[in-house]
């Protein structure tokens, strides 16, 4: 069995975003040891009067693990608390003025205090209580063999080390509280993109079902009927064409379980013929009256449903944004289909706001589908609506996908916005 390495320690505060915010535990520590390390042997030697070695051996063992706590608080507490205790002790052996604090001196009770707020910022509540129990306890337990007797300031040390406890363990489990509410947005959002395509790719399929089945009628009919008006017709054809209609009744059967299934409880008006070209002149219309000015420049080619059920949405879609982040704004819809020349591709239906040509494929003619809006007149202070006809440029994509074409959508150099797609319209071009 392979020995698995175990997980090196981070730093206090690694995760922060900032540079200055990772580098400040260390700062504190660097200056805490610095400054408390010639400070403890001055303080221990000159007013308490101990040993100079003693007193050196002491101020490192309580100064230099502050470094450690960085990484590693609760190792270094273990040190600080048993250097802090045997300097209690070793006080016990001179005589020093009564005036003085005891067990813990000052520059001890800094050190302590600050590595309970590294411990605060690391280890678990379990952890802090169990430290303050063993700080209160030594504290208390000293306090039976006081030299000068006891009194509230010996208990300093308790309290102050109990507060940044508290202090550091409300900042961890603060962060803590932030950090899985940013992964559970992160998870929420990557959730909403993935229903909301589902649900879009479920609308349009919805929708495309009253198109396959108008065909699927008209096979059915033919099938039946082939009998009726084409004479003469031998046994095995007759047979035929009765196993076709057969077969197209069966799909549309199929054809209505499923729709049952795509459907839910929020679909309303779903029964309606699906609208086309012919529709987006109503549409445009609308949008005029409701939003601003719009210039539309229609197509009467003669498209497949589900192209025209496409580029409809489209439009609809790129006029409901308009109307939601550019009310007002002059807007340019066209529609127009690119025919290929002489084999080489088709023509190139030029941008009218700027003249960028749309690239149309080759070997088959594509409807071009264009909206164009200026920038807004004032910029709008708040959507004027909530909701939209479907999921916005995840609509439009799917709508695009579902028949081989392609969608470039962005803004303009001048503020305003572009929707265009290119939609084939030969069987060829979808695959």
């Amino acid at each position: 069995m392979i020995p698995v390495e175990a997980e090196r320690p981070r730093a206090l505060l690694a995760g922060a975003s900032r540079r200055w915010v990772r580098l400040l535990p260390w700062a504190v520590a660097f200056v805490l040891c610095v400054a408390l390390l010639p400070t403890t042997i001055v303080v221990l030697t000159a007013d308490y009067g101990l040993n100079g070695a003693l007193a050196s051996a002491l101020a490192v063992a309580q100064a230099a693990p502050l470094l450690l706590a960085v990484v590693r608080p609760l190792q270094a507490w273990y040190v600080v608390f048993a250097a802090d205790v045997a300097g209690a002790l070793a006080l016990l052996t001179v005589d020093f003025q009564e005036r003085l604090l005891w067990p813990f001196p000052p520059m001890e009770i800094v050190g302590y205090v600050g590595l309970c707020l590294a411990l605060g910022l690391r280890e678990r509540r379990r952890t802090l209580l169990l430290v303050w129990l063993a700080t209160a306890g030594a504290n208390v337990g000293l306090g039976f063999v006081a030299p000068h007797g006891t009194g509230a300031k010996d208990l300093l040390l308790t309290i102050l080390g109990g507060v940044a406890l508290l202090l550091g363990g409300a900042l961890r489990e603060r962060y803590e509280v932030q950090r899985r509410l940013a992964e559970q947005e992160t998870i929420s959002e990557a959730e909403r993109g993935r229903r909301t395509l589902l649900e879009e790719r479920a609308r349009i399929a919805r929708e495309l079902h009253d198109v396959v089945a108008h065909h699927m009628s008209v096979i059915t009919v033919q099938a039946d009927t082939a009998e009726y008006r084409l004479a003469a017709l031998p046994p095995d054809v007759r047979e035929e064409f009765t196993s076709i209609a057969a077969t197209a009744r069966e799909s549309l059967g199929e054809m209505r379980r499923l729709l049952g299934v795509l459907r839910n409880e929020e679909a309303h008006g779903e029964l309606a013929p699906q609208p086309g070209l012919a529709q987006i002149g109503q549409l445009v219309e609308a949008t005029a009256r409701t939003g601003g000015p719009v210039d539309f420049t229609p197509c009467d080619a003669e498209v497949p449903e589900a192209v025209g059920l496409s580029a409809y949405r489209i439009v609809q879609e790129a006029l409901a944004n308009v109307v939601r982040h550019a009310p007002g704004a002059a807007t340019h819809v066209s529609l127009s289909v690119s025919r290929p020349a002489d084999g080489q591709g088709g023509e190139q239906p030029a941008d009218d706001r700027g003249g960028e040509q749309l690239a149309a494929g080759r070997g088959g003619e594509r409807l071009t589908v264009l909206v164009v809006n200026d920038p807004p007149p004032e910029p709008p202070a708040g959507p004027l609506e909530v909701g939209g006809t479907g999921h916005g440029l995840v609509g439009m994509r799917e709508r695009v996908r579902l028949v081989g074409g392609t969608l470039d959508v962005g803004p303009l150099p001048d503020g305003g916005f572009r929707v265009a797609a290119q939609l084939p319209l030969t069987e060829e071009e979808t695959t």
